[in-house]
C-alpha cells in the first residue's frame, strides 16, 4: 500500500496566527478546530502545526519547557484530542513539531541540570570549562547573534546555544536524554499523532572533542549580522551521531501505523542535498527531509531545477518535501516580486509550478490567498533577531501576521480582541470571504485537485527539458500517463514550440494551436502526449 504522504499536500498552521476563539489576540487550538473546514476543502490531505507546547515564548514557542503539556495560550490537551478527532473526520492527518535539539532554560531539567555539576541531570545539557583566559570553549556562533556560548556562574561554566540564550541546547551523547526525548515522542504518538516536522533535524549532537569552525569558504563575505554563516558549521551540528538517534527515532514511530517524519535540515547548497541522502537512505531514517534551498531569494529555472536534480542525485534513496514559504522566510510572493507581472498571475504560477513537482508538497497558511509579506515598523515587532539588529534584518514577523477570514469584521476575523501582531488593510482585503470564483484561492483548489487526479503528478518520475531561462520544463511520467509541464519565470512572453500530439490540459495561463505553445508573462501550461515532447524556444 502506498504510504498517504508520498503525493501529499500539507497545510502549515502558524499556531498563533490562525484563528483567535477566545478574544485574547493569540490563535488557539479552538479555532484551529473550527477552521479545519477550510483546509479540507483547499483539498490539503494533512496540517502541519508549529509548536504548541508548554513555552515561555521566547522564540515563540520553540523554546519549550514542558514537552508533553500543551501552553494554556493555545488551549488544553483534551482540546487538542479534540483537534486531532475533528481532523480525522474531515479526512486529514495531523502532524506537530518537534523540537528536539534544544529547551527553554525553563525546563526542569534545565533547572536541575544548571544546580551543580554533580546532579542527576547534570550532563543534561552542553556544559564546558571556560578556557584559560575566561573565552568560550570554541568560536561557535548561535543563529541569533554573539556567540552559542552563555557563561552560567552557578555551575561556574558554559552552556551552548545555538539559538537564544534562553534555548540551551541537550546533550544527545547522554543516552539518558535520548530515552527521555524518545518517551515524549511517544506520548503524542500514543493520543493519535500522525507523525512530527522534527526542527533543526541536523542539529541534535556536537562535536565532543569541542573543536573550533574553520571559516567560511564562500565568497564574498556574509553580513556581519549573520556571523554564523561566516563559518563552515561542521563541529557544531550534522554530527554522525545524528543518524544513529534517527534510527532510534525511526524505530520508534514504525510501532505505529501511517506514522510520516519529515527533517527541516538547516544548511544550504550542495551540503544540504548530501544531508537529506544520507537522512533519508533506506527504510531505517526520516521518511522524508527539506532544506532552505526553494525558500531562498533565488527564482531562476536553473536554481529550481537544481534543486530537484541535485536531490535526484544526491537522495536517490530519499524522498522530497518541497514547499516556497513558511513561518521563517518572507512570503514568496513578495520575495520573488521582481519576477513577477503582477502578485495574483505570479501567485497562479507559482501554485501551478509547487502542484507539479515530484513527491510531498507543503503550503503555508495565507499562500492560498496570495498573501504578501506584510510591512511592519519597529514598534510592532517581536521577533528576537529583528528586535536586535532592525533594520539590517527584518525578521520573521511579517510571514506570520493573523490569517484574514472576513474582510469587514474586526482584525479581519482573525480575534475580537488586540492580536499579537496587526492585520494591515493590505492583508484584509485578500480574506477568504473575498475570494470568488476566480480568486487565487480558487485556483488553488482547482490546481490541487488537477494533482490529485493525475497518475502522472502524483507518481510519476520526473525528467527536465533542456531549455534557457527564463522557461522551467519537465516530464513526469508513468506507465499510463506522460504530462509535460511548462513554466515562464520572466514577465516577457514566451513562445514555445511543441511537436505534434500533444494536448492542453488542466489549469493554465497559455493559448495552444497544436504546434506553438504561447506563454504570456507568468504563464503555465500542461501538456499530455505519447512519447517523448522535446520542445524549444521559437520567440519570433
Amino acid at each position: 500500500m502506498r504510504e498517504w504522504w508520498r503525493d501529499a499536500v500539507v497545510y502549515q498552521i502558524y499556531p498563533r496566527s490562525f484563528q483567535d476563539d477566545n478574544g485574547d489576540g493569540v490563535g488557539d487550538l479552538a479555532g484551529i478546530t473550527r477552521r479545519l473546514p477550510h483546509i479540507a476543502t483547499l483539498g490539503a490531505d494533512a496540517v502541519w502545526l508549529s509548536p504548541i507546547f508548554m513555552s515561555p515564548q521566547k522564540d515563540m514557542g520553540y523554546d519549550i519547557s514542558d514537552y508533553t503539556a500543551i501552553d494554556p495560550l493555545f488551549g488544553t490537551l483534551e482540546e487538542f484530542d479534540h483537534l486531532i478527532e475533528t481532523a480525522h473526520k474531515l479526512g486529514l492527518k495531523v502532524i506537530t513539531d518537534q523540537v528536539l535539539s534544544h529547551t527553554s532554560n525553563l525546563h526542569e531539567w534545565f533547572r536541575e541540570s544548571r544546580i551543580s555539576r554533580d546532579n542527576a541531570k547534570a550532563d543534561w545539557y552542553v556544559w564546558a570549562d571556560p578556557l584559560p583566559d575566561g573565552s568560550p570553549p570554541t568560536n561557535w556562533h548561535s543563529h541569533f547573534g554573539g556567540p552559542a556560548w552563555e557563561f552560567d556562574p552557578q555551575r561556574g561554566q558554559y552552556y551552548l546555544h545555538n539559538f537564544l540564550i534562553e534555548q540551551p541546547d541537550l546533550n544527545f551523547h547522554n543516552p539518558d536524554v535520548i530515552d527521555a526525548i524518545l518517551e515524549t515522542c511517544k506520548f503524542w504518538l500514543d493520543r493519535g499523532l500522525d507523525g512530527f516536522r522534527l526542527d533543526t533535524v541536523n542539529y541534535y549532537f556536537h562535536d565532543q572533542d569541542l573543536r573550533s569552525n574553520p571559516a567560511a569558504q564562500a565568497a564574498p563575505q556574509v553580513m556581519a549580522t549573520d556571523l554564523y554563516g561566516m563559518q563552515d558549521n561542521i563541529y557544531n551540528k550534522t554530527r554522525p551521531e545524528n543518524l544513529d538517534f534517527l534510527r532510534k527515532l525511526r524505530a520508534l514511530t514504525d510501532q505505529y501505523d501511517d506514522i510520516m517524519m519529515v527533517g527541516e535540515v538547516g544548511e544550504g547548497g550542495n551540503r544540504a542535498t548530501r544531508i537529506m541522502g544520507e537522512y533519508t537512505a533506506g527504510s531505517g531514517l526520516l521518511h522524508m527531509a527539506y532544506s532552505f534551498a526553494m525558500l531562498s531569494d533565488t527564482f531562476t529555472a536553473d536554481h529550481l531545477r537544481s534543486c530537484v536534480e541535485g536531490f535526484q542525485q544526491g537522495a536517490p534513496d530519499g524522498h522530497p518535501y518541497w514547499s516556497f514559504s513558511n513561518h521563517d522566510v518572507f512570503r514568496h510572493v513578495t520575495r520573488w516580486a521582481d519576477h513577477a507581472v503582477d502578485t495574483d498571475t505570479f501567485a497562479r504560477l507559482t501554485a501551478a509550478m509547487l502542484m507539479s513537482f515530484e513527491g510531498t508538497i507543503g503550503i503555508y497558511q495565507g499562500e492560498e490567498l496570495g498573501l504578501t509579506e506584510t510591512e511592519l515598523v519597529y514598534e510592532e515587532l517581536t521577533d528576537p533577531p529583528a528586535l536586535r539588529y532592525w533594520p539590517g534584518i527584518k525578521g520573521r514577523d511579517g510571514c506570520r501576521t493573523p490569517m484574514v477570514w472576513e474582510k469587514d469584521a474586526p482584525n479581519a476575523g482573525f480575534s475580537t480582541g488586540k492580536p499579537w501582531l496587526p492585520v494591515k488593510p493590505s492583508q484584509a482585503a485578500k480574506a477568504v470571504d473575498q475570494q470568488g470564483p476566480d480568486s487565487i484561492l480558487a485556483f488553488y483548489k482547482d490546481v490541487i485537485a488537477f494533482r490529485k487526479t493525475s497518475d502522472a503528478l502524483r507518481h510519476g518520475k520526473t525528467q527536465f527539458q533542456q531549455l534557457p531561462e527564463p522557461i522551467l520544463a519537465f516530464t513526469r511520467s508513468t506507465d499510463t500517463q506522460n504530462m509535460t509541464c511548462v513554466f515562464n519565470l520572466s514577465t516577457d512572453r514566451q513562445t514555445i514550440a511543441v511537436p505534434a500530439g500533444a494536448t492542453m490540459i488542466g489549469p493554465n495561463n497559455a493559448t495552444y494551436d497544436g504546434s506553438n505553445l504561447s506563454l504570456p508573462g507568468n504563464g503555465f501550461a500542461f501538456l499530455t502526449h505519447d512519447g517523448d515532447l522535446p520542445l524549444t524556444i521559437s520567440n519570433t
